[in-house]
């Protein structure tokens, strides 16, 4: 092995003669630093992105939602309160929401109305997200904060006392309707504030009391339709959520965060493996530069190689030293991408050089597994590459 490797070391950092030759192994080896780069700074960006987005689920979702399995609603009993004393439960809420239909002047809107206790911001950190205005204060009774989307539709704003926002939902019951005008529920609410998550999010939530929202849908006071909880930070939430299930039994539905967006964690995952494999694909395109010059440097070491074997080195030996050459050229260039990618997501980071909007910048993640997972792919590739190369190598060649 010592042997193969020695000869791999001298015939890579030792000059050739031909200087054509030494120009392919400066472009291969340019090859794989900049794939390497380009590799780990798109992965890198994908997670910040992930990171960004998720910022936002943190912030509209808890960490366990507990639901009725069958039904809109359930009653809020003590029994239920003693459940859900538990040290790894900081905080939970009780909420209440419906489709509700929304009418401002002469514009209209669907969207869903969202009843929330005093608790609630404890639970999740919604108030964060209001850039007009402020959260509802728990004596205005009539007071409502919407979502940027709702807003932008209604053409609505906050404080606005000449006209009210109007909230319509239909009054229980069954069978048909016979005056549209006496089937709904009607209340005049005012928006005091205005938040800004996601394009969805902000177009689908309108937050009020949530007593204002029991008497709008004629709910008792203790009927509600779930329960959100926050957890401890370091606390394992599938533990809990199945020591809940085991508690409240089957009539109870509980879901973690990822559950309640499972469709959105799919998309943010399948959009990180899509552009992993098309960059992967680039670099194995790249890496045919290795294979160039692996085989161009056998073809101009071939008298070196029949002397070798006139002394006595195997095939198999003289085939390793430039699947030797080749792995080494692989390493080196994966080193040097890795350093500077690094480099350049740590400075991104902490200094934003590029930027998104004139406050925003480009969110990456500095992640271990991202540089593993660029590490192993690299060295398999290139790995892959000289054994390919290498097998061009023939006894004929060398003994003739």
């Amino acid at each position: 092995m010592r042997f193969p490797l020695y000869i791999a070391k001298r015939y890579l950092f030792t000059k050739s003669s031909n200087n054509a030759i030494n120009i392919i192994t400066i472009i291969a080896a340019t090859g794989v630093v900049v794939g390497t780069l380009a590799l780990f700074v798109v992965l890198s960006v994908f997670s910040g992105l992930k990171e960004f987005s998720l910022d936002f689920i943190r912030i509209s979702d808890p960490d366990l939602k507990i639901s009725a399995t069958k039904g809109k609603s359930f009653f809020f009993t003590d029994s239920i309160a003693e459940k859900l004393q538990n040290d790894k439960i900081i905080a939970f809420s009780n909420v209440l929401e419906e489709k509700a239909f929304f009418t401002y002047k002469d514009k209209s809107h669907i969207a869903n109305i969202k009843g929330v206790d005093a608790n609630y911001l404890s639970v999740n950190n919604i108030d964060t997200a209001i850039y007009v205005g402020e959260w509802f204060d728990k004596d205005a009774y009539e007071t409502v904060v919407i979502g940027n989307g709702v807003s932008s539709i209604l053409s609505l704003g906050t404080y606005d006392y000449i006209e009210s926002l109007k909230v319509y939902v239909p009054k229980p019951g069954k069978g048909y309707v016979n005056n549209p005008k006496t089937a709904f529920n009607e209340i005049n609410l005012q928006p005091v504030g205005v938040f800004k998550l996601t394009d969805d999010l902000d177009k689908k939530y309108v937050f009020a009391h949530l007593q204002l929202v029991q008497s709008l849908l004629n709910y008792k006071p203790n009927q509600i339709s779930a329960i959100e909880i926050k957890l401890q930070t370091q606390v394992n939430r599938l533990e809990v959520k199945e020591a809940l299930e085991n508690a409240f039994g089957p009539n109870f539905t509980i879901q973690t965060r990822e559950q309640l967006n499972a469709v959105f964690y799919k998309m943010l995952n399948t959009e990180n493996l899509v552009s992993y494999l098309i960059f992967t694909l680039i670099l194995i395109i790249a890496l045919f530069n290795v294979i160039g010059a692996i085989v161009m440097m056998i073809l101009d070491k071939q008298e070196n190689l029949k002397t070798l074997f006139s002394l006595g080195t195997s095939l198999k030996e003289i085939k390793k030293i430039f699947i030797y050459q080749g792995f080494m050229l692989t390493f080196f260039g994966l080193l040097i991408g890795l350093i500077l990618g690094s480099s350049i997501v740590l400075l991104q980071k902490k200094f934003g050089l590029w930027m998104i909007t004139p406050s925003l910048a480009y969110p990456v993640e500095f992640r271990l597994f991202n540089l593993v997972i660029v590490f192993f792919t690299i060295l398999a590739l290139g790995y892959l590459a000289a054994f390919i190369a290498s097998s061009r190598i023939s006894k004929k060649m060398i003994s003739s």
